[in-house]
């Protein structure tokens, strides 16, 4: 494909994107940009979802240049007319549903997508984690990057090696359990169904011990009390590190002792946080091999650091 020939590549929605030429001014989803930015792709502009502010997520954002990449706003904020002056030719959203592309509001997306090719990936449940990262892969590649006979994925030798890593410490771990959770408040906490995300399905796959919370309505998420998650017993804690969670506070020391107040937490959370090593996890994590591999070395790391003798 040469940069005149006409463009097209059908998303995950079943909709096929087209444009004369190859896109060269690409506005995209934070979580998609950081993805594609890893493949060596630029953008004219990103922008967040409605649970994020007037700032980027840094939390979710991975190697983007924020200084450098204009940030167009999140929700309401983000206004269409400031989307099509940067003169976008391609819209990259992601879609849990497969058919809503995420972040923006239905009305917004149709209109948008009026003016602008737009193409949404799935990252929601039923997509697995390599799946997702190829799908990427190829959206990178129609875009012309890394699409050369024999090219290189950046970060491909480094997510075999964690991968391989992650496989051993989960077989050298095989009693601790992994709880990945979102703070929701004092009072609740939202705890993730494995099977629902792609990293911690993932995870459970190289042999994790994911724990499931109890049956109930949510698809993604159960949302409960911290008095329950701490029953659930968990040794490690992946805790939601978005700017929208509630950030939990760590333990504190012995010389310093918490407080429900202190902390904004009561007995349940108290619980939790004294028996669980709490590590931070990004629940939008980019879908590129580079940070599916720091992913994998992050958490085979804690494993590692709990299967050693006390």
């Amino acid at each position: 494909m040469t940069s005149e020939t006409a463009w097209h590549f059908l998303d995950d929605r079943g909709h096929r994107a087209t444009a004369e030429h190859r896109p060269l001014r690409v506005v995209a989803y934070l979580q998609a940009a950081a993805a594609l930015w890893d493949h060596g792709l630029s953008f004219v502009g990103v922008f967040g979802s409605q649970h994020d502010g007037a700032v980027p997520d840094r939390a979710k954002s991975g190697n983007l240049p924020l200084d450098n990449v204009p940030y167009l706003g999140a929700g309401s904020a983000l206004r269409t007319e400031d989307v099509l002056a940067v003169r976008p030719e391609l819209l990259v959203a992601v879609t849990y549903d497969g058919k809503r592309a995420y972040g923006l509001d239905p009305a917004q997306a149709a209109e948008l997508e009026r003016h602008v090719p737009t193409v949404a990936l799935g990252v929601g449940a039923g997509h697995s984690l390599t799946a997702v990262r190829e799908r990427f892969a190829a959206l990178a590649r129609a875009l012309g990057v890394g699409e050369g006979a024999g090219a290189e994925v950046p970060g491909a030798e480094a997510l075999g090696a964690a991968s391989r890593r992650l496989r051993a410490a989960a077989d050298a771990a095989s009693r601790t359990r992994v709880l990945a959770l979102s703070p929701a408040g004092p009072d609740s906490v939202h705890l993730a169904r494995p099977g629902a995300w792609a990293d911690l399905f993932a995870l459970a796959e190289h042999g994790v011990g994911m724990v499931e919370p109890p049956a109930g309505p949510g698809a993604n998420w159960s949302t409960t009390g911290w008095e329950e998650a701490a029953a659930l017993a968990p040794d490690v804690v992946l805790s939601d590190m978005r700017g929208n969670a509630v950030a939990p506070v760590a333990p504190a020391s012995p010389a310093s002792p918490a407080s429900p107040e202190r902390t904004g937490q009561g007995a349940g959370w108290q619980a939790l946080a004294a028996r669980a090593t709490f590590v931070p996890w990004n629940p939008e994590l980019p879908c590129s091999p580079l940070a599916h591999a720091r992913f994998f070395e992050h958490v085979a790391e804690i494993l590692e650091i709990t299967a050693r003798p006390s």
